[in-house]
């Protein structure tokens, strides 16, 4: 089992920095998260976190519209950046002789960004265009934001991360300011830095640029109390797709829970691979499915089991859904069997080894244990809490949350499919 070394402390303006020096390879990652998501918009305002994933590359005091890109590139790095329900995260990858660089550029865009009207207009189409591709054009691609709308009445979970195109439209620069000043925050930032560098020398250098800007008051919006699905929620949606389609969620736990780990491996067990449960049945089998899979989407907040399945042509998407359910029935009642078990532990280790042997895969680790899991040192125990989920509590867990009140359903048909209904 990997074990990763690190250090951490907090500047006088609140940044948390993490260090995990590994000088195995000349490369370094700098990856720096903020606590806000879309969780944290206004009803009327949804999509700004996403917004700012891209106004983030927009420009700054001393760096030019472009030039981040170009610095990284030129380098010989690559960057990103992504936006969750619950946090949004920018990173770069360079050779390790580059990481006062990667600290610059991240320091200046807290510190500065160019939120003009013209940064914003460009992003606001950007976006839109982005929504119209994955989501209101692509097959299938409003399922999440109908499955989300079902599974959440009351929590801002319910809108979708990308926002709605009217609520984009209605931005102003001045809502847009005001945004960034309330989260993009040194005191509501992790800055994780791993790879080849010495701990001293990189702290010398987040002081210097990151330890003059100014710490704020951190806009937090009040937990919404979600009443639990007491019965189930459905939709029928007719939409351009070859084949019927089913999604279907669950209301779980936080991602700080227990029973999250034994909800992760019960996913891996009903759908991870051809082996498994559901891809046996249906694919293999029953012969009526094409496609299925099953996954725990950990949320900071309460989150979603989801399990979805595209139907085999002249199948029913009614039929599909009983054979979901009894799958989910046989697992709830008699657990899973300790070759699956044991599967599943293998491919969770393997997977989390790959994460953490790469400089970006632990600074991303450690970014996002302090965040939102309030403790960095979890990356050292979240493995070890996988294995060691008994066959009795994945039993446990699939009994009390994949239950059919728990549910929210969407079924997807072809729209000719409505023509010939009528």
């Amino acid at each position: 089992m990997i074990f990763i070394e690190f250090s951490e402390l907090t500047l006088p303006n609140g940044l948390h920095v993490i260090m995990s020096p590994d000088r195995s390879a000349p490369v370094i990652a700098v990856d720096v998260w903020y606590h806000v998501g879309s969780k944290n918009e206004e009803p009327s305002r949804t999509g700004f976190a996403h917004l700012f994933e891209h106004m983030m590359f927009q420009g700054s005091a001393n760096v030019k519209k472009a030039e981040h890109m170009k610095y990284v590139e030129e380098a010989g790095g690559v960057f990103n950046g992504s936006t969750s329900h619950d946090r949004t995260n920018y990173y770069e990858a360079l050779p390790s002789n580059r990481l006062e660089l990667a600290l610059w550029l991240e320091s200046d865009r807290m510190s500065s960004l160019d939120i003009s009207r013209r940064n914003l207009d460009n992003q606001r189409d950007v976006v839109k265009e982005e929504r119209r591709f994955r989501v209101d054009n692509k097959p299938y691609g409003s399922a999440w934001e109908k499955i989300f709308a079902l599974a959440y009445r009351e929590h801002p979970y319910k809108w979708p991360v990308v926002g709605y195109l009217e609520h984009l439209d209605a931005a102003t620069v001045n809502e847009a300011r005001s945004f960034f000043r309330k989260y993009y925050l040194p005191n509501n930032a992790v800055l994780a830095i791993s790879g080849d560098f010495i701990p001293s020398e990189a702290m010398k250098l987040v002081e210097k640029y990151f330890g003059d800007i100014p710490p704020g008051v951190v806009g937090r919006s009040d937990r919404v109390a979600e009443e639990p699905l007491s019965s189930q929620a459905r939709e029928v949606v007719y939409d351009n797709v070859a084949l019927p389609a089913i999604y279907m969620a669950f209301r779980v736990p936080p991602m700080i829970s227990d029973d999250s780990n034994a909800l992760n491996l019960a996913a891996e067990i009903l759908s991870k691979g051809k082996s498994s449960r559901l891809y046996r049945k249906l694919v293999y089998e029953k012969r009526i499915a094409q496609s299925v899979g099953a996954f725990q989407l950990d949320l900071e907040d309460p989150g979603l089991f989801v399990v979805n399945a595209v139907v085999s042509a002249g199948n029913k998407l009614e039929d599909m859904e009983r054979e979901i359910r009894n799958e989910i029935r046989l697992l709830a009642e008699r657990g899973p069997r300790e070759s699956e078990l044991e599967k599943t532990r293998n491919q969770f280790s393997s997977d989390w080894v790959r994460q953490l042997t790469k400089a970006l895969g632990r600074a991303d680790n450690l970014a996002q244990f302090h965040t939102l899991y309030g403790n960095a040192g979890m990356i050292n125990r979240y493995l070890d809490r996988l294995l060691h989920v008994s066959g009795r509590q994945v039993r446990d867990v699939t009994r009390e949350y994949l239950d059919t009140d728990n549910s929210a359903v969407v079924y997807y048909y072809p729209r000719e499919n409505r023509a010939r209904k009528r």
